[in-house]
């Protein structure tokens, strides 16, 4: 094996970026002030700076990012410090159309104006509720109602005393029929000073008791006067409905200026003239509506059933059509109102129009029922949702587009049952003047864009937060303010310089680059509220090193239960993992396990075996439907290094297959793309592969070795591997080169690296590598492409050309001629052996 002076191991100092508290300007935390500037976010914070500037239609801001990275946090201190606390935007009521009640009128008020015309509304209902009663029993009514009712009896008298003076002297009387309710004049003989009727006195006459002619005479007259009775009768109903609209009109004046004199202070605080316009219908309406007015208080009547007796309507119900729905109420803002919507349902977003359900079962709604949501809230200011949680709620997303794309809302309840519980109601549309923020991922960002035609209509700024920034003495010294700032804020104990450092070398860790540190913010702040808790379980006067790594490692084992399943297996020998001796064609791979807030790196057994064929390389797991794409343009990559390097001269004949032993899931990524060509190349060349090296990283078709994913999770995978099952001095891992600047180790594998119990070594291109795993020479090619015997690239290209060679060979005898195979039973195959 290579020895420590091999130019392809990675020293330790490479190992993991490290920072020197000493080198730190500080003690603690409290040496420091708090940050109050947005750390490592530039572009994302020039972006949403121009978004909040541009006021033009179609400038809403969507903020890209990955979660975690401070997007909302960042999203709510921007607007605090951006929003121009000098206009605050108006009041929204809704009022009863009186005319078209299905269309509530929609009134605007300065900011904390509609708060004071709901309330001066209200005072003027309570001052008609108290003084109406009074108006009606006051003595000026009295007087006037009885003028009128005086002057309609007097012509009433006349009318009667006319007809007493027709009849008179004609053995006639005037007398008053009670026809049900209603009094009429009638003309009736006149005998022995007693009226008699017509038929009494008929039935004399037929007795021989009056006489007859009298009888007829008397008949005529009364049929002469009955007819001019009839006319005046008419003439008294005309007479009594004019009197009843003398009496409504009485009635009507003398509300109304009443009314008039109580909402006159109305009149003159509002004078928009949609206000005053809606305070004139609210006079002629109750003026239309007198007799519910004048019926307040008064004695119950008599109801529908005998016994039954019915109060009169309740005030609330009498003026609740008056009332005034204050939608929107800015009286308590400083400036536009900046909402975050962490629930954006239809209903939150865009409000409703609620349904009541009356005595008998139906539904009813009216204009006071319309609730305004988040989005109209927001008018005039900033409103922020999570776009994903927005999408998936029923209806929202496409209210949303049309509205920012119309710049109006129109409230409505949306009810896919909306044919079984129809409002009835349609109020006049809101005016928006809305910047809406959504927070998306890139992904969602780039879905939309594509497939949504209105996405880069309504949303023209993107504001892309970036997970890492540059690592420099600069952004050192802004984490170490942002954790004072933190431990401020949830109360924590100070960080000493060694706290600091660790926290920021697990930041690089996240990061994925020695050269860059994460930006996720808020998990930071889970990591430090983690160390808070152990450095007060030790009483420790400030958060220390120790204290970190302890969280740290605390998180690691609340996920890795899995983890240690499988190493389980792999110790007890379930899962076939070598970690000493050597055999042809077999390699340890190397792979990453994902479990969503949790990844691991474990070792899988990789074998090539070559024989003579044209299938080529056969990828067993695609051929059973378990790789991805990508691993299969990693296999077909294989053979792309195979014709390349030895099928110049030769066509490339064999049949090789590859796979991953014991895997029972899916693969996907080109990760192992090279450590499959090192089992290829070993099965080829006879020479075995050292298993306690293990193998990471992907392969281009000119054999450079490219870098891969997860490099700190695979090498600590197989120490720990290595370490379960002792380690010899020998064993290590085997990286890409350009990885190197990726490498954030824990201290565990760096300590068994500097004490030269484990090695890590960094390849730039298959030939490197195969040297270390073999401990055979490459080999270069000459002059004439051939490559110098005994190397493995000499041993490959020699055993290609045999196999070359038999397949033209096979089923032609001694004469070249074309025969059949003889039938001969196939060599038992033997077990690869393992040199130790």
């Amino acid at each position: 094996m290579p020895t420590k002076k091999s130019p392809s191991l990675v020293p330790v100092s490479k190992l993991k970026w490290t920072l020197n508290p000493k080198k730190l300007a500080f003690n603690t935390t409290n040496d420091l002030e708090a940050q109050t500037d947005i750390i490592g976010q530039k572009r994302g914070v020039e972006a949403f700076r121009f978004g909040m500037g541009m006021v033009k239609k179609g400038y809403n801001i969507f903020v890209t990012g990955q979660p975690g990275t401070g997007r909302l946090s960042t999203v709510k201190k921007l607007l605090s410090e951006m929003t121009d606390k000098s206009e605050t935007p108006c009041d929204l009521c809704y009022v009863n159309n009186f005319k078209h009640p299905e269309a509530p009128i929609q009134l605007r008020f300065a900011s904390g104006e509609g708060s004071s015309f709901k309330k001066d509304m209200q005072t003027f209902l309570d001052t008609v509720k108290r003084e109406a009663p009074l108006l009606f029993e006051s003595e000026e009514y009295i007087a006037r109602k009885n003028q009128i009712a005086e002057a309609h009896e007097k012509k009433i008298m006349s009318f009667y005393k006319d007809i007493e003076d027709r009849v008179k002297d004609t053995g006639l009387v005037v007398v008053r029929m009670q026809m049900g309710p209603i009094q009429r004049p009638d003309v009736v003989p006149l005998v022995d000073g007693e009226p008699k009727r017509m038929i009494e006195l008929e039935e004399m006459v037929v007795n021989g008791r009056f006489p007859k002619e009298e009888f007829e005479r008397l008949n005529e007259k009364r049929l002469e006067l009955k007819e001019e009775i009839d006319h005046i009768v008419l003439e008294l109903k005309g007479l009594a409905k004019q009197v009843g609209e003398k009496h409504e009109e009485v009635d009507r004046l003398m509300f109304t200026a009443l009314a008039q004199d109580f909402i006159k202070p109305l009149r003159e605080t509002y004078d928009d003239k949609k206000v005053l316009k809606f305070l004139d219908s609210v006079l002629e309406n109750m003026a239309d509506e007198l007799d519910t007015i004048k019926a307040l208080g008064g004695p119950p009547k008599q109801g529908p059933f005998p016994g039954m007796m019915m109060g009169g309507p309740s005030p609330e119900m009498v003026f609740h059509p008056y009332q005034v729905n204050l939608l929107v109420d800015n009286s308590e803002l400083e400036g536009p109102p900046v909402i975050v919507e962490s629930y954006p349902t239809y209903r939150n977003l865009f409000g409703s129009i609620e349904r009541v359900q009356d005595r008998n079962g139906g539904w009813r709604t009216d204009y006071t029922k319309i609730k305004a949501g988040s989005f109209v809230k927001a008018n005039g200011g900033y409103l922020v949702i999570n776009l994903m949680d927005a999408i998936f709620e029923p209806g929202v997303w496409q209210t949303l587009k049309r509205s920012l794309k119309t710049e109006q809302i129109e409230i409505e309840t949306f009810d896919p049952y909306y044919f079984m519980s129809a409002t009835g109601l349609k109020p006049e549309p809101i005016d928006m003047e809305v910047k809406v923020v959504v927070l998306g991922s890139p992904y969602l960002y780039m879905m939309l864009k594509n497939y949504d035609e209105d996405v880069p209509k309504i949303f023209k700024v993107r504001a892309d937060y970036e997970s890492s920034m540059d690592l420099t003495d600069d952004s050192v010294l802004q984490v170490a303010r942002f954790i004072k700032t933190e431990a401020e804020k949830n109360d924590l104990k100070p960080f000493d310089a060694s706290g600091v450092s660790a926290v920021m070398e697990e930041a690089v860790r996240w990061s994925g680059r020695q050269e860059k540190i994460s930006t996720a913010f808020p998990v930071m702040g889970d990591l430090l509220s983690e160390a808070d808790y152990f450095a007060k379980q030790a009483k420790a006067k400030a958060v220390g090193a120790k204290h970190v790594s302890e969280a740290i490692d605390a998180k690691v084992y609340r996920s890795n239960q899995v983890e240690e399943r499988i190493q389980e297996m792999i110790d007890r020998g379930s899962l076939f993992v070598d970690t000493d001796g050597e055999v042809v064609g077999q390699v340890n791979g190397l792979a990453v396990y994902s479990m969503g807030d949790y990844a691991f790196g474990k070792p899988a057994r990789i074998t090539a075996v070559t024989s003579l064929g044209k299938e080529g390389i056969i990828n067993i797991e695609r051929e059973a439907d378990m790789s991805g794409p990508t691993h299969n343009k990693g296999m077909l990559i294989l053979s792309g290094f195979l014709r390349n390097r030895f099928a110049q001269d030769k066509p490339l004949s064999l049949a090789a297959s590859i796979a991953f032993e014991q895997s029972y899931g899916g693969i996907d990524g080109d990760s192992a793309s090279s450590t499959e060509l090192y089992a290829l190349l070993s099965s080829l060349s006879g020479k075995p592969l050292r298993q306690y090296v293990a193998v990471t990283g992907s392969v281009n078709q000119y054999g450079e070795v490219q870098p891969i994913g997860g490099v700190n999770q695979k090498i600590e995978g197989f120490y720990l591997c290595c370490k379960n099952a002792g380690l010899t001095g020998k064993q290590g891992v085997m990286i890409p080169y350009s990885n190197v600047k990726d490498l954030m180790l824990r201290d565990e594998v760096i300590k068994a690296v500097k004490a030269g119990k484990f090695h890590v070594w960094a390849v730039k291109t298959i030939d490197e590598g195969i040297e270390i795993l073999t401990g055979v020479k490459a080999g270069e090619p000459t002059k004439s492409g051939s490559y110098p015997k005994n190397t493995i690239n000499g041993l490959v290209d020699e055993k290609l050309k045999n196999l070359a060679d038999q397949l033209a060979a096979y089923g032609k005898d001694d004469k070249g001629k074309k025969k059949t195979a003889s039938k001969k039973k196939p060599a038992k195959k033997k077990a690869p052996v393992k040199k130790k």
